[in-house]
């Protein structure tokens, strides 16, 4: 089970980052063309939003069974990089990019000028990107 959950895990980590990057793209090739905000658009970035969500989902379950998760919460852990990034820093940080996706999409949502939708979702999914990036680890990933 953990295998197959964490090779799931890292392959649709590579749907993720291209769902939100192109979600990314093509809000912003709109909001530069100053088109109206259409169901496309909307649909874009809720396929990224899906994309994260699914991918979190994945990644809390195979971090209450992998070795590396939580079971290995420990203070002695917490001296040594790689075991504090994928025991709390790549968690933490992957939920916090997947509630920031969440508010983009939520807010963009509630809105009806064409604009701010653009620039909510631009903000919330570009900020959810960074995250993402900033915390993959990338010593296990590529």
């Amino acid at each position: 089970m953990y295998t197959g959950l964490l090779h799931a895990h890292s392959g649709l980590a590579y749907v993720l980052l291209a769902a939100i990057i192109f979600a990314i793209v093509y809000t912003l090739i709109g909001f530069i063309g100053n088109k109206p905000f259409t169901e496309g658009n909307r649909k874009v970035a809720l396929i990224g939003l899906i994309a994260t969500h699914i991918q979190v989902l994945i990644g809390l379950i195979l971090y209450f069974v992998s070795p590396y998760g939580i079971s290995n919460f420990s203070g002695g852990n917490m001296k040594d990089g790689s075991a504090r990034l994928l025991m709390l820093e790549h968690p933490l940080t992957m939920i916090i990019a997947a509630v920031l996706v969440t508010i983009g999409y939520s807010k963009a949502k509630k809105l009806t000028d064409s604009n701010a939708r653009y620039k909510k979702i631009l903000i919330f999914f570009t900020l959810g990107l960074i995250f993402i990036l900033c915390r993959l680890p990338w010593s296990n990933w590529l």
